[in-house]
């Protein structure tokens, strides 16, 4: 070589050298960079634009359809993998186009040149097709391909293309115009993609249709004539009409996406647990079936697998962006009153504990743990209840009862080791008013837990992403979850009679409401062996919504996201029963098992699920004098049949009795003849009182029993009477037909209006088990 040739190329290369370091290549910074929340399958959820506006999603070479590059290397640059950055023939060519015609014919830019331009922002304006504009985008498309290779180069071109509007790169044109992913791309779609770059503006699908298919019929023509496709195939795309949809950002799971793209802001791609379908179709369905409830009413629903814990559909709110609905607010995170949606972990761990069994007699009545007196949602009681169908009716006094012997703080404990964290007040410890919604809770927390009922008691995290941990917990033994899902399913849904529907391949589902104290929060919980789904409608701002509850507005929802939920033909129906429950006959009032004790003790005979063969007799009164669980032994007169005490005056024949003796505060709903047959005898008049008397007798003043009562000619309103309970000490409570209308101090007076026509029943219940009831009617 020439020593001048020599030297004059080592100063160009001098030259380039400090220019590429005075001129660094303004390549894209990862943080400015726009994001996008996939679903599982890739189907684009939400997109987060860039700072400048730009709506882009990552993809790379091997992620789009081989057509599609076929057809951009084959029309834009055949030798994009062979030369340098520039193409001197195609340079050459266009130049004395140029100098011949006047105009440009054709250009020679090749696809690092316009990459250059893409990434350059003084190229941008059309400066590149200045003399001065064209030679820095020379130098910055050698600079690219000094620093970059092939493969990166085409990366960026397949990232920032220009689309048109705020459209870039092929895989955000692909499902913006197309509504599908880049990877499956037609000849037609490949070669309309190819071109768009070129005038995204003039050639926009979505506004010149005509002018776009022109556009791709000339690269059809073209990839015919280069012979890399065929001449049929080129035909056959040229027979497709160029039809875009509506540009429109997808958002679909907004608040689900927002969440993630905020845990991870710099991410470009999120790939979520999401199904795109059901999301769609779920998100559809929510919004007709809340479009009716009052303003500023909100709802969430979130599904999961059980299997893995994944969420299939998230839904934060009725419709984000409402403001009126405050739909920017995911309830699905938020901290609400869980109603009574946390009972059925307390009836489970009341199993484990050997507290109870399924069919355990509890008392639904009014009582006071420490001087909280707790009520049901209708403040009507039912009495002497078992504990399965406690569970089913949500009934309020059993709940507090169990938690009082589970205890809330270990209750609580329990529940936080397993991933269902509670909050409460300032200040404040769990408490008995935990389990009737006095604290706090999350729905997807919620669902998670509920989870657990389907997987053998193991509690866990519901999952959003791909790569979140698996985190499991166990919150419940096997057997216990089991039979508390046996329970839950064993309630037929509103308006279907238990026996009526056989559920064949049907799964069975388990599901549980809530209703937070003033109508503020309603919920149902539900889950099929494959699936568990939460439902919250409420306001976000907390205000009461009334006459909304979980029965009726939640629950209906509940059923109709399940009944629609994918299940595969191998999917499970049921639970198999875990090798630790039993099925054994029990008796009330002892709850003890039928074949340890006589028939002449078994009022009420019935089927209980047990649990490591414990069967645990009913609880004793918390006044423990007033009665204790078992079988009452005595003796009795063999003549007349009265009761005999350890002292008599006078010796007796003695005939040994049992009875199996009720809770004294079931008395009021006991049929006349179990009452009967659990009384004691009267006691000998020669013998000594044993202290096993029955408790004082209580008196009603105020209404005789089988009166017929008429408001007096002239008033208005009801009846008016004032009560009083005689013979009586402590708190007497009040109840109408059931329903708790009062409570007194031992002999104070009740006033009660009473405006109901009809028959009623009016009952005085004391603390210490003295009751008594009678019956009137009141005219019209």
């Amino acid at each position: 070589m020439l020593p001048w040739l020599r030297w004059g190329t080592v100063m160009v290369l001098l030259a380039l050298l400090i220019l590429d370091a005075a001129f660094p290549l303004p390549l894209p910074k990862t943080r400015d960079a726009a994001a996008v929340v996939v679903a599982r399958d890739g189907t684009p959820l939400r997109a987060f634009a860039d700072a400048h506006g730009v709506w882009r999603y990552p993809v790379s070479p091997e992620s789009v359809s081989p057509l599609y590059l076929q057809a951009l290397l084959g029309y834009e640059d055949r030798w994009f993998w062979k030369h340098p950055g520039i193409n001197p023939i195609a340079m050459l060519r266009a130049g004395a186009q140029v100098l011949r015609n006047r105009h440009i014919v054709s250009g020679g830019s090749t696809l690092t040149m316009q990459v250059a331009r893409i990434i350059d922002p003084a190229l941008r304006d059309g400066s590149s097709r200045s003399i001065g504009g064209k030679l820095r985008q020379v130098l910055r498309a050698l600079q690219l391909e000094a620093h970059l290779s092939k493969r990166q180069i085409l990366t960026l071109y397949l990232q920032r293309a220009p689309f048109g509007g705020p459209i870039e790169g092929v895989e955000a044109a692909s499902w913006a115009y197309l509504g599908k992913p880049a990877a499956q791309l037609s000849h037609a779609e490949a070669a309309l993609l190819a071109v768009l770059p070129q005038s995204p503006t003039r050639l926009r699908p979505d506004r010149n249709p005509e002018a776009a298919q022109h556009a791709r019929d000339k690269v059809l023509d073209r990839m015919a004539a280069l012979g890399i496709w065929s001449k049929p195939q080129a035909d056959d795309a040229r027979i497709e009409t160029v039809v875009s949809r509506r540009l429109r950002n997808p958002m679909d799971a907004a608040l689900l996406a927002q969440r993630l793209h905020r845990n991870q802001p710099t991410l470009p791609r999120i790939v979520s647990t999401l199904d795109a379908g059901l999301q769609r179709a779920l998100e559809e369905r929510v919004a007709s079936y809340f479009s009716d409830l009052p303003p500023r009413t909100s709802a969430a629903l979130l599904v999961i697998d059980n299997a893995t814990l994944q969420a299939r559909a998230y839904i934060g709110s009725v419709a984000f962006g409402d403001k009126q609905r405050l739909g920017d607010v995911d309830m699905v995170q938020a901290w609400r009153s869980p109603g009574s949606t946390l009972k059925p972990f307390l009836y489970g761990m009341a199993l484990e504990d050997g507290l109870i069994h399924s069919e355990s007699l509890l008392l639904d009545a009014p009582q006071s743990f420490d001087g909280y007196r707790p009520g049901n949602f209708d403040k009507a009681f039912n009495g002497p209840i078992g504990a399965a169908e406690a569970l089913r009716l949500s009934l309020n006094v059993p709940a507090v009862e169990l938690l009082n012997r589970v205890g809330p703080a270990r209750f609580a404990a329990r529940l936080q080791h397993a991933g269902l964290v509670l909050k409460f007040p300032a200040g404040a410890a769990p408490n008995l008013s935990m389990i009737l919604g006095g604290t706090g809770a999350k729905l997807e927390d919620m669902v998670g837990a509920f989870a657990a009922l389907h997987r053998a008691g193991i509690a866990g995290h519901v999952r959003f992403t791909q790569d979140a941990p698996l985190i499991e917990r166990r919150l419940l033994s096997p057997g216990a979850a089991w039979i508390v899902r046996e329970i839950l399913v064993a309630n037929p849904r509103p308006g279907e009679a238990r026996e009526l529907f056989d559920s064949g391949r049907r799964p069975q589902v388990a599901w549980k409401t809530g209703t937070s104290y003033g109508f503020r929060d309603a919920w149902a919980l539900g889950g099929t062996p494959r699936y568990s789904v939460g439902v919250w409608v409420g306001r976000p701002d907390g205000t009461p919504l009334p006459g909304q509850y979980g029965a009726v507005t939640a629950l209906p929802l509940l059923f109709e996201v399940i009944d629609s939920l994918p299940h595969a033909p191998t999917d499970p129906v049921r639970v198999p029963m875990p090798r630790n429950v039993s099925d054994i006959a029990i008796c009330w009032p002892s709850g003890l098992a039928a074949d340890t004790q006589s028939a002449a003790l078994c009022a009420k005979r019935m089927q209980a699920w047990v649990l490591d063969g414990v069967v645990p007799p009913t609880f004793a009164e918390r006044q423990a004098r007033l009665w204790n669980p078992g079988i009452e032994h005595f003796d009795v007169d063999a003549h007349s049949g009265l009761r005999l005490s350890a002292n008599c005056r006078q010796p007796h024949a003695s005939i040994p009795r049992s009875i199996a003796r009720w809770p004294a505060l079931a008395s009021p709903w006991l049929p006349q003849a179990w009452r009967a047959a659990a009384t004691l005898p009267a006691l000998a008049a020669d013998c000594e009182d044993d202290g096993r008397n029955a408790t004082t007798a209580l008196v009603i003043e105020g209404v005789n029993d089988a009166a017929t009562l008429i408001r007096p000619p002239g008033q208005g309103g009801g009846v008016k009477l004032a009560l009083r309970a005689t013979g009586a000490s402590g708190r007497v409570q009040w109840l109408l037909d059931g329903r708790w209308i009062g409570e007194t101090e031992a002999a104070q007076p009740l006033a009660y209006e009473f405006s109901s026509p009809g028959k009623h029943t009016l009952t005085a219940l004391a603390d210490s088990g003295a009751w008594n009831s009678l019956g009137f009617t009141i005219l019209q």
